[in-house]
């Protein structure tokens, strides 16, 4: 029964998993994969006859209150920095789980199997902790969104990767338990070291990298404690983490190493770049709702600056407007537009937008040179035309979305500062692009009341 309970549980995380991969389906999918999770952490429990129910019902009351105290106060925008920790806790506990192995074999000899895999759950998962909490720091302000880099800093990397595997050998052959804590400290350094270096441009990715070693970790500790249910689950979640992670690269027309190691991007949206001194065409919400209300299609492309502002519900509250008025209305989803895969689309979702608007980057780009207004709504890097036209631009040959060749491009922003990237972008010097300096629920806001007097 135990067994068939398990294979229930890893048939409701398969089921759940596809359904996530559809803005429609994906709550459901949530749901159904996290009873599946909640159904094999009781029966593992029971069947191990580590707790009894009086224990395991209490732990569950303070794990949903927490749970829902999370999905209660944690803002949208900091919804990147809550899956970075909960990247972090996954991993961290993974390694919990191997540490406790290795207390409990005491003086014994380990089987190399069980060794390799609990090596294997100590290593990934400390550095999943370390390295996920570091990018929780980067994405929350503590520590700075900039490359923090130092003469040297491969070479140490590569110093402490090496001796990680001398020390595994040796222990593998000696069978000296201290070994693994030798083990677990270079990795928890490997974690900081290796995430410092990255910039906040490349977070999204980085995320979803240690979303993806989180799984690996839980899976590892599987197969240190033989659960089926935890070696199929984390499969699962390293394998979708790594797909994304690879589409993502991809999104950005760059490798993995290079996101790794090349130190890209000012994570701060700060004035890294060199701005041009070329005049714009400043706009206010009268000239915004002219071009938009005399519009047949308009394309709105949502940025992080959507998410700073939480104007996901004002935007759908102009689109409306706009379709009262016989305009057809998408949005165009850049795939690494926000700060974490699919940020855009949350957001979206929480203000009920319709599904069939949401338009991800092949359908979206096709349409644009037959739109006739599109409205950038705090995003940057992902329509800066330098990716296409300047072979000198740090992110030349990235897809965007080519915003430029609609009629008109209605640009709502703070200022003139570069994006993530840290680099200026031609597009707002455009005769056909109109700047909207504002906060963009503001912006969004008195567009919505000058459109209803056009």
């Amino acid at each position: 029964m135990i067994e068939l309970i398990y294979l229930a549980c890893a048939v409701a995380f398969i089921i759940g998993l596809k359904r996530m991969s559809g803005p429609r389906t994906a709550r459901s999918g949530n749901l159904i994969a996290g009873i599946g999770m909640l159904a094999a952490v009781v029966v593992a429990l029971i069947d191990e006859q580590i707790l009894n129910w009086d224990t395991i019902v209490a732990g569950l009351v303070v794990g949903a209150a927490i749970g829902a105290w999370a999905a209660l106060r944690v803002r949208m925008t900091a919804m990147p920095q809550l899956v970075a920790a909960f990247n972090g806790s996954g991993g961290i506990a993974s390694s919990l789980v191997a540490a406790v192995a290795v207390v409990e074999a005491g003086s014994d000899a380990i089987p190399v199997e069980t060794a390799v895999t609990i090596m294997l759950s100590i290593v990934i998962g400390t550095v999943t902790f370390t390295g996920s909490f570091v990018a929780y720091g980067k994405l929350q302000g503590i520590i700075t969104g900039r490359p923090l880099l130092f003469r040297g800093q491969q070479f140490v990397n590569g110093v402490l990767t090496v001796a990680a595997i001398g020390v595994a050998i040796w222990t593998l052959t000696s069978g000296d338990p201290i070994g693994y804590w030798i083990i677990a400290a270079i990795s928890l350094v490997i974690g900081v070291l290796a995430v410092i270096p990255i910039g906040g441009a490349d977070m999204p990715v980085v995320i979803s990298l240690l979303n993806s070693f989180s799984g690996l970790a839980a899976a590892a500790a599987g197969f240190v404690i033989t659960n089926n249910a935890l070696i199929i689950g984390g499969a699962l979640v390293g394998a979708a983490g790594l797909i994304l992670t690879i589409q993502m690269t991809e999104a950005m027309n760059r490798s993995l190493t290079n996101v790794l190691f090349a130190g890209f991007g000012t994570g701060e949206g700060g004035a890294a770049g060199t701005l041009s001194d070329r005049p714009v065409n400043r706009a206010g919400a009268e000239d915004a709702a002219i071009a938009l209300g005399y519009a047949q299609s308009v394309m709105i492309v949502p940025g992080y600056g959507l998410a700073v502002a939480q104007a996901q519900h004002a935007a759908r509250d102009l689109a409306e407007a706009l379709e009262e008025k016989g305009i057809k209305v998408h949005y165009a989803i850049h795939p690494v537009a926000g700060r974490m895969p699919g940020h855009m689309n949350v957001l979206l979702a929480e203000a009920d937008v319709p599904y069939e608007q949401l338009l991800d980057l092949e359908q979206a780009d096709p349409m644009l040179p037959q739109t006739d207004a599109v409205l950038i709504l705090g995003a940057n890097d992902v329509v800066n035309s330098s990716a296409r036209d300047d072979p000198d631009s740090a992110i030349y040959g990235m897809p965007i979305l080519n915003v430029d060749r609609a009629g008109t491009v209605i640009v709502v922003k703070r200022s003139l500062s570069p994006g993530f990237a840290g680099i200026d972008n031609p597009l707002f010097y455009n005769d056909n692009t109109l700047m909207y300096f504002a906060d963009a629920k503001d912006a969004l806001e008195q567009t919505l009341v000058a459109l209803r007097e056009v």
